[in-house]
């Protein structure tokens, strides 16, 4: 679920207080776009959002929502927006960084 070793790269790259600038900001913005996938709007913005969430996830090591917002671009991009699976990306999101916040200690 998390690339570990990514995580220790990018915190080895930015240095341990940066590191920790970078989680708080990269959980913020996450946020923001998963709020707005949250919300049963048109989805015009889909293709860019997943986009984004793809490479927010992938720098910080969250490996499955990476690919699961990969795979919905691709489907947005497509032109088959409403079959993208919102919920499963949600809670793959959810469940990333719930194991990210928990494990992460242990990995610095």
């Amino acid at each position: 679920m998390i690339h570990w070793s990514r995580v220790n790269e990018l915190r080895d790259e930015v240095g341990a207080e940066d590191f920790r600038e970078v989680v708080e900001l990269f959980l913020e913005e996450v946020e923001e776009v998963i709020d707005r996938l949250r919300k049963d709007g048109p989805r015009d913005a889909l293709e860019q959002d997943l986009h984004f969430l793809k490479g927010s996830a992938l720098s910080l090591g969250f490996e499955s929502f990476s690919t699961l917002c990969q795979d919905g671009e691709r489907q947005s991009a497509s032109g088959d927006a409403d079959t993208v699976d919102i919920d499963a990306i949600i809670n793959n999101y959810e469940q990333s960084k719930t194991v990210f916040l928990h494990e992460l200690p242990q990995h610095g």
